[in-house]
C-alpha cells in the first residue's frame, strides 16, 4: 500500500518540476511591428553618377559582372568587362549583341557598384530608356554586398525596374526574400504599364527605410513592401547592399517566349544614377 504521505511528496515535486520546465522556456514573443517614422531623404545625392564624360564608365564607381554561365536563370549572355557599354552625350548604354563569347551566343554588360557605392537605406532614383526585342531582359536592381543571411534568396533582392521583351511597355518592381519569392509562389511585387518605356526617359526609384521599400515609376506610387517584423527571412533589407545594370538574354523569365536574333543589337540608355541618404529620426 502507498502512504499518503509520498503521495503528496511526490505531487508536490511534479508541481515544482512543472514550474522548474515552464521557468526555463524562452520566452514567447509576438512580431515586433515597425513603426513608420515618415523618414525623408537628404536633397542633394551623397553618390551619382552623371556620365558626363566619355568612354567607358567612372571605375572608380562601377565594376563588372563577367562570365557566361547562365547566371542561376539559364541566361544566354556572356557579360563582358566593359565591351558592350559606352558614355557619350551625357549617357551611358549598355549594347547586347548577338555575338559569339565562349560557348555564348550572346554579349552583354553588367555593370555593378559593390565595394564602390554600398548602402543602407535611401533613395535610389534612376533615368532610363528600356530595350525592345522577345528575349531582353533589362533590370535596374540591387543585392546583398555581404549576403550576411545567406545565399538568394535568403539575403534579399530589390528589383528597381525589371522589363521582359515580349512584354513591352509593361515594367516590373519586385523584392524577393527567403519568405516572400517566386520559386514558392509568395512573391511580392507589382507592374505599371508605361506606353513609352522604350521610346522616352522614365524615372525609376526606389525608397528604402526600415519600415519599407516602396517602388516608383516617374513619382508615381507603384509598389510597398512593408517590414512585419517577423526576422530576416522576411526582412533581410538591414544590410548593405549595391546596385546592379544590365541587360540579360533569354533565361527563365525573359526567354519564356524565345529570343528574336533579329532585334540585336539593342540597348538600354541611362541618363544618369543618384543615391540619397536616409535622414535618420
Amino acid at each position: 500500500m502507498i502512504r499518503m504521505d509520498r503521495i503528496v511528496l511526490f505531487s508536490l515535486g511534479l508541481v515544482a518540476l512543472a514550474c522548474t520546465e515552464k521557468k526555463d522556456l524562452p520566452p514567447t514573443t509576438a512580431p515586433k511591428a515597425i513603426e513608420d517614422k515618415n523618414w525623408t531623404f537628404e536633397l542633394s545625392p551623397v553618390w551619382a553618377d552623371e556620365f558626363t564624360g566619355s568612354g567607358k564608365p567612372d571605375a572608380t564607381k562601377w565594376g563588372y559582372d563577367i562570365g557566361g554561365s547562365g547566371w542561376g536563370n539559364n541566361e544566354l549572355q556572356y557579360y563582358t568587362a566593359g565591351d558592350n557599354v559606352n558614355i557619350a552625350n551625357g549617357i551611358l548604354t549598355i549594347t547586347a549583341r548577338k555575338e559569339n563569347r565562349e560557348s555564348n551566343l550572346y554579349t552583354s554588360s553588367r555593370l555593378v557598384t559593390r565595394g564602390k557605392g554600398d548602402f543602407l537605406y535611401g533613395r535610389f532614383e534612376i533615368r532610363a530608356k528600356l530595350p525592345t526585342g522577345r528575349g531582353t531582359w533589362p533590370a535596374i536592381w540591387m543585392l546583398p554586398t555581404d549576403f550576411a543571411y545567406g545565399n538568394w534568396p535568403n539575403s534579399g533582392e530589390i528589383d528597381i525596374m525589371e522589363h521582359v521583351g515580349y512584354d513591352q511597355n509593361r515594367v516590373h518592381i519586385t523584392v524577393h526574400t527567403g519568405a516572400f519569392n517566386h520559386s514558392i509562389n509568395t512573391q511580392k511585387g507589382n507592374s505599371k504599364v508605361i506606353p513609352t518605356a522604350s521610346t522616352a526617359f522614365h524615372n525609376y526609384r526606389v525608397d528604402w527605410t526600415p519600415y519599407a521599400v516602396r517602388g516608383y515609376i516617374d513619382n508615381d506610387l507603384v509598389f510597398e513592401f512593408v517590414n512585419n517584423g517577423q526576422g530576416f527571412k522576411a526582412w533581410p533589407f538591414d544590410k548593405r547592399f549595391h546596385l546592379l545594370l544590365n541587360i540579360a538574354v533569354g533565361g527563365n523569365w525573359g526567354g519564356a517566349q524565345g529570343v528574336d536574333p533579329n532585334v540585336f543589337p539593342t540597348a538600354m540608355d541611362i541618363d544618369y544614377v543618384r543615391v540619397y541618404k536616409m535622414i535618420d529620426k
